[in-house]
């Protein structure tokens, strides 16, 4: 049951992840939104999900998974409610908010709550619960373009029938209390962020979700540059990056039953450098679907496995320690693009140089796992 509410949660997050890039040319077109707004309205929800992340694993500590989960869902729910009734950018900009603050709770509980399987089945756990978020990831638009035909509305009610179910799932399971006596210290508070593997797990989280991120926002783009038809491009994105995801997470499982999440990390890091350079110096259409695909099977466990070595370092206020990781990688999903886009600059042709930085942060994610295999 644990295990079925955490991955309903997380597929709900997939969902409503997928949700915004999909919304925002009917939101565009609605409010006449330019660019750099539609860059503000994703930095916003960045925020807040950074924001809900730092909060959350505190009050899960203290309070428990089972308010985490309910009180993310059900803002997440608001925002999707609220969204068709805004009447401008400001009410856009405050609802994406408001739905990054929920899914920043919502993942945060949702993971801490997979952890809670036991150190033997942890890795596995997380990463078959996430094997949920590349499911919700490719439904969103799917069905946004080929079912509602580009309605968001009618999507964003969809995803709001689904959170329902979700609630309801997580109000039916038993979930253990927080040990510790309810209660946080200064003193207990520094002894989580103070330490060496907690900075060395976020910070692989954040050069991750960095790459995901580049991956996500800047493929299509370059893959044009190159010469390839956007359908084509699309396509790969979709049927290449995220199935990969998607598959990998699966694949994993049962390698995880016999090598170490730490091994994981490391191999994955040094697939992700060499599959993503191979990505940017590709200029055939059928070699880049390849690669893409490869680049989301090395990519796929790397975001779960790294939370299921939280627990090993962080035995108590364990869901801090992970709210404050997840943080690290929300971190990368706002600063991703900007990076990539600055060194691109204006210039198409610029990209291809921008987009190295994916191959670099990988190289820095492989010292980095290294590290965590000495570093207590």
């Amino acid at each position: 049951m644990l295990i079925v509410a955490a991955s309903f949660a997380i597929f709900v997050y997939g969902l409503v992840a997928a949700f915004l890039g999909t919304a925002l040319p009917d939101l565009s077109k609605r409010f006449d939104l330019t660019p750099s707004r539609n860059g503000t309205i994703a930095f916003a929800q960045a925020i807040g999900l950074m924001l809900a992340s730092l909060g959350a694993g505190p009050l899960i500590d203290l309070q428990g998974k089972k308010i985490a989960l309910v009180l993310g869902t059900l803002l997440i729910l608001a925002a999707l409610l609220l969204l068709p009734r805004s009447r401008g950018f400001g009410d856009v900009v405050l609802l994406m908010f408001l739905m990054g603050l929920g899914g920043g709770t919502m993942v945060t509980g949702a993971n801490a709550l997979a952890s809670d399987t036991g150190d033997a089945h942890r890795a596995i756990a997380l990463n078959l619960a996430n094997v949920f978020f590349g499911l919700g990831g490719l439904i969103t638009p799917f069905l946004t373009a080929n079912l509602f035909r580009g309605n968001s509305t009618k999507m964003g009610y969809t995803i709001a029938g689904i959170a329902v179910v979700s609630v309801a799932i997580q109000f039916l399971t038993p979930m253990a209390r927080p040990a510790g006596g309810g209660r946080i210290t200064l003193a207990d508070a520094g002894s989580v962020l103070g330490r060496a593997p907690l900075i060395l797990i976020g910070l692989f989280l954040f050069l991750y979700v960095s790459c995901e991120v580049g991956v996500w926002n800047w493929l299509v783009r370059h893959m044009i540059a190159q010469g390839i038809p956007a359908p084509r491009a699309m396509n790969t994105l979709s049927l290449g990056f995220a199935l990969g995801l998607l598959i990998g997470r699966a694949a994993i499982l049962p390698v995880l039953i016999h090598v170490r999440p730490l091994t994981v990390t490391l191999v994955g890091s040094i697939c992700m450098a060499v599959t993503t350079l191979l990505v940017i110096q590709c200029r055939s259409a059928q070699l880049a679907g390849l690669f893409v695909f490869l680049a989301g099977l090395s990519m796929a466990p790397m975001f779960p496995t790294a939370l299921a070595i939280v627990p090993e370092f962080f035995p108590r206020l364990t869901s801090t320690a992970i709210g404050v990781a997840i943080t690290f990688g929300w971190a990368g999903l706002a600063v991703s693009s900007r990076i990539i886009g600055g060194i691109a600059g204006g210039d198409a042709t610029r990209l291809k140089k921008a987009l190295l930085v994916l191959p670099a942060f990988s190289c820095v994610m492989v010292v980095l796992s290294l590290l965590m295999r000495v570093v207590r």
